[in-house]
């Protein structure tokens, strides 16, 4: 098998992709506008094929870091979980991602791979010399009716959700406009309970809504007190059998209401209106547990062309990382 680039794709090449089964809203053509905007990458579109046949796709982007061409799908920070392939029914992962190496450092002329596919273990890819660091998710099934999933929750869950209700919490569609200042002031007031501050600023969700919202997979909540006042906002994009909680704030103060069991509620509850059968709840978390959720494991997958260039990136983690503690103590 081989990757070949899509050079120009049109309507009808990612309508043929919107209709893959393994599809994700992050594979999509207006989530890769948003990380184009966002990082100043190039997005990569490429066939998978076998002889003449076109067993699937691949979806990631090209961005620069010290001159160094790398090829993310995607690359942590992007605000994206997971990219990778798509492919027809029973196509290997382990050959897509072969194809996907000799293409990264063949044609594309990358120094640097940076994977996270869904549906990829760490099994598939053993001995292809990728360095593999484990990550934990945690999912919520959402077959059967709405009555059942909501009853496959734990209890002190659904008894949240309802004393939200009684409490007059109120959640609906919010509209674009003015929404990423909302949701950010909040997202700092989740951090600042911990000294920390966020990730990243309001233009990043602005980014977001502005690219993805247009195309209806992105849905943005907010959840109202009895007075009419914002106390919580949470963002929640998905396309065919897959919503994921993407981010979600809210005012300290208001929490005794318990406005994010509502949030997420009133997002599965209007997803699974569309279809939808799988809610990723991300990271794992212990709180995420109260949904009753399975565990998945789909490890972060790295392979550079030398050694200097992992260890230049390592480096670069490592400093993100030291940059984002000495941040969260100069709050304390």
């Amino acid at each position: 098998m081989e990757l070949q680039r899509v050079d120009s794709p049109g309507p009808e090449d990612w309508s043929r992709l919107d209709r893959f089964d393994d599809r994700l809203v992050y594979q999509t053509r207006e989530w890769l506008s948003f990380i184009e905007r966002a990082q100043g990458a190039e997005p990569v579109l490429a066939e998978l094929r076998d002889g003449s046949e076109v067993a699937g796709y691949f979806t990631g982007l090209v961005v620069k870091r010290f001159g160094i061409p790398i090829l993310g799908s995607p690359m942590p920070g992007w605000t994206t979980a997971f990219m990778g392939f798509n492919l027809e029914p029973g196509v290997s992962r382990r050959a897509a991602t072969e194809a996907l190496l000799d293409f990264a450092f063949g044609p594309l002329g990358c120094m640097h791979l940076e994977l996270r596919d869904r549906h990829l273990d760490a099994e598939d890819v053993a001995g292809l010399g990728m360095e593999i660091s484990p990550w934990h998710g945690l999912e919520l099934d959402m077959n059967g009716t709405i009555d059942e999933v909501f009853m496959s929750v734990k209890g002190p869950t659904r008894t949240a959700i309802r004393k939200a209700e009684k409490g007059g919490v109120v959640v609906d569609e919010a509209q674009p406009e003015g929404f990423a200042e909302e949701f950010h002031a909040q997202l700092t007031d989740v951090f600042a309970k911990q000294s920390l501050v966020p990730p990243y600023g309001p233009g990043r969700i602005r980014d977001l809504v502005e690219t993805v919202h247009p195309s209806g997979r992105l849905l943005l909540l907010r959840a109202r007190n009895s007075e009419g006042d914002s106390i919580a906002t949470g963002i929640f994009p998905g396309t065919g059998r897959w919503m994921h909680f993407l981010a979600g704030a809210s005012w300290r103060e208001h929490q005794a209401l318990r406005p994010n069991e509502a949030l997420m509620w009133e997002a599965v509850r209007r997803w699974h209106e569309r279809g939808v059968t799988a809610c990723d709840l991300g990271g794992f978390m212990d709180y995420k547990r109260k949904w009753n959720p399975v565990e998945v494991r789909p490890p972060f997958l790295r392979r550079s062309r030398n050694p200097a260039i992992a260890r230049l990136r390592n480096a670069a983690e490592q400093a993100v990382g030291l940059r984002a503690r000495a941040l969260g103590k100069l709050r304390s």
